[in-house]
């Protein structure tokens, strides 16, 4: 470190302490040329995540925008706040452990599908509607079926006898 006073790079740390919540480190320093004290601040340099959209652009990454999504996909399931808030941050906590400048948007869609899976699947039929931009009534029928399929069997309408559907 320089010295603001004399422009020697030549200094010794006399104290250090962590301060801004331990997001910063205070350091006490002497100049051993001239002998005069001076502080600096180290932080970590945040590099802001970008989420890649599907046409290329870039737009930095928000966790509110996730949150609406799942929250929109589940509007009037009884679903707790606090299952949200934690599939928002296991979300966000994959995203960061495993990216460092760019995220694809696709990566996202398909973590948030995951997390609804496990939350509710009317949720998950939902968010899939809207994020696979479904065209045709097939295309539902192939999620239905992808979710049976995950979980062994297929669900028996209200008030329906015989078989259940899919079985012998």
């Amino acid at each position: 470190m320089r010295c603001p006073y004399c422009k020697t790079d030549s200094d010794k740390v006399v104290d250090t302490r962590s301060v801004d919540e331990s997001w910063a480190t205070r350091r006490r320093r002497e100049c051993l040329k001239c002998g005069r004290r001076f502080t600096t601040y180290e932080r970590v340099e945040e590099s802001p995540l970008k989420v890649v959209k599907k046409d290329g652009s870039r737009v930095p990454f928000d966790r509110t925008k996730i949150r609406l999504g799942i929250e929109r996909a589940c509007g009037n399931l009884p679903i707790p706040a606090e299952t949200i808030d934690g599939a928002v941050a296991s979300i966000e906590n994959e995203v960061f452990s495993k990216y460092e400048r760019e995220v694809p948007s696709v990566l996202i869609g398909e973590l948030v599908m995951r997390e609804l899976a496990g939350i509710n699947k009317v949720a998950y039929v939902r968010f899939a509607s809207v994020y696979r931009e479904f065209q045709e009534v097939g295309e539902f029928y192939n999620v239905l079926e992808e979710i049976n399929d995950s979980s062994g069997s297929a669900p028996r309408p209200q008030g329906a006898t015989g078989p259940a559907p899919g079985g012998d």
